[in-house]
């Protein structure tokens, strides 16, 4: 009897776009660690000033929610519009509203 190629062909693809989804979600965990590690290393030792050390950890941490967001909650992958657009909306509301505060405190 003839074996079904084409299943055959569909479920070596599908292995191998999980094999390297798991990588690309692997990858980026480790990433994320060593982010964590920096930022705990900069406050620990003290070596940096403090307005520095309070930018890089901002900026460390922006990168980590950009993580969170694209691999582990999946907004990287086709079929998420609408929750990537309530997210989207919020973080842009969240924005506006910090901005009018800023400028309602320091005009």
């Amino acid at each position: 009897m003839a074996e079904n190629t084409n299943s055959n062909q569909a479920d070596s693809f599908q292995k191998q776009k999980n094999k390297e989804e798991m990588q690309k979600q692997v990858i980026s965990f480790v990433l994320m660690i060593v982010l964590t590690i920096i930022a705990f290393v900069v406050v620990a030792t003290g070596v940096m000033d403090s307005m520095f050390a309070k930018f890089l950890i901002l900026s460390l941490a922006l990168v980590q929610v950009g993580f969170q967001l694209y691999y582990f909650m999946h907004m990287k992958d086709k079929d998420h519009d609408m929750p990537a657009a309530m997210m989207y909306g919020g973080i842009w509301a969240a924005i506006l509203t910090l901005a009018a505060l800023g400028v309602i405190t320091w005009w």
